[in-house]
């Protein structure tokens, strides 16, 4: 656990998971839609990851207010074959749609051995390394390709500085047999959005480079993101005059841009581009059954030797 810092006030998880569920099913939401946002943003901290945490909850209650983000819903079949569907989120909290999608996805690959989910028109996703381990803790790999669309528009391409693509994380889950998932979750950026809003707020600082200006200097300062306000709004994204940077040069603003065609172009749900309001995460997912490719004793034997 981190040492609180002399500014900081340390809440037990329990309390504080059930103080999210309340703000939510004040705002409106079920009983069971609240505890699912409650379990998932405090799960995030817990595991490290600020970011996607309990520090989202004015943005979520700030789009819920606009109708950017729908309450209690369910995903539509848009079209579906025995491996594949394409599902429309409704704009429904990620914490409720994220998981039907998964389990369809795993419904089809135990009866098929594989399947594809196509998810469009998501409300906030959270961490996606979520999805990859409820697929891993019922023994499916899985692979996840994210865009958000609309107010996503914040990261620089290599060889520029003004915004051209979301923050795109991709996402591998492998189950292992002795409990531990092995789960890589990163966005193709230097650094998630939420990291420069933790940062903002006094957080971690932001690697060296992380943002540019749009006259391409390089700078650490949150600012360039969310431009300056004294509004107690939450903080808009679109006012900053800079972007984050992608990752690795050529090689992550490459799969970031294939991030924006598998999930944003694909899916339906729409690449990052300007002047769109409504926020909308899209995710191409890939669901594999390890015994339908080695058996499972195999499969878990060259896993562990390998690890």
């Amino acid at each position: 656990m981190v040492p609180a810092s002399d500014n900081s006030v340390t809440v037990p998880a329990e309390i504080l998971r059930r103080l999210v569920s309340d703000i939510f099913a004040a705002a409106g939401c079920s009983a069971a839609e609240a505890g699912r946002i409650g379990h998932y943003l405090t799960e995030s901290n817990l595991s490290g990851h600020e970011s996607h945490g309990v520090l989202r909850v004015p943005r979520y209650l700030h789009w819920l207010r606009e109708g950017k983000i729908a309450r209690d819903q369910n995903v539509a079949i848009v079209s579906e074959s025995d491996v594949l569907a394409v599902l429309d989120g409704n704009y429904g909290f990620g914490q409720t749609v994220g998981p039907q999608a998964v389990r369809l996805g795993m419904e089809k690959a135990k009866s098929s051995g594989l399947s594809l989910i196509a998810l469009r028109n998501s409300g906030h996703l959270g961490r996606i390394g979520d999805w990859a381990e409820m697929a891993a803790a019922d023994g499916f790999i899985s692979l996840h390709f994210v865009n958000t669309s609309g107010v996503g528009l914040l990261v620089a391409p290599f060889g520029g500085a003004e915004r051209r693509m979301s923050t795109n994380p991709v996402c591998i889950g492998i189950p292992n047999h002795d409990g531990q998932s092995l789960v890589l979750d990163f966005a193709t950026s230097v650094v998630a959005e939420g990291k420069v809003l933790n940062a903002l707020g006094g957080g971690k600082p932001l690697p060296a480079g992380s943002l540019i200006d749009g006259d391409g200097t390089l700078s650490t300062d949150p600012a360039l993101i969310y431009g300056v306000s004294e509004s107690t709004q939450p903080l808009d994204v679109r006012s900053g005059s800079g972007a984050i940077r992608a990752m690795g040069e050529h090689k992550g603003s490459g799969l970031s841009f294939m991030c924006e065609i598998l999930a944003g172009a694909l899916t339906g749900s729409g690449c990052s581009t300007p002047g769109t309001e409504q926020l909308a995460n899209g995710m191409l997912s890939i669901y594999i059954a390890p015994e339908f490719l080695a058996t499972s004793d195999g499969f878990a034997t060259e896993l562990r030797d390998y690890v």
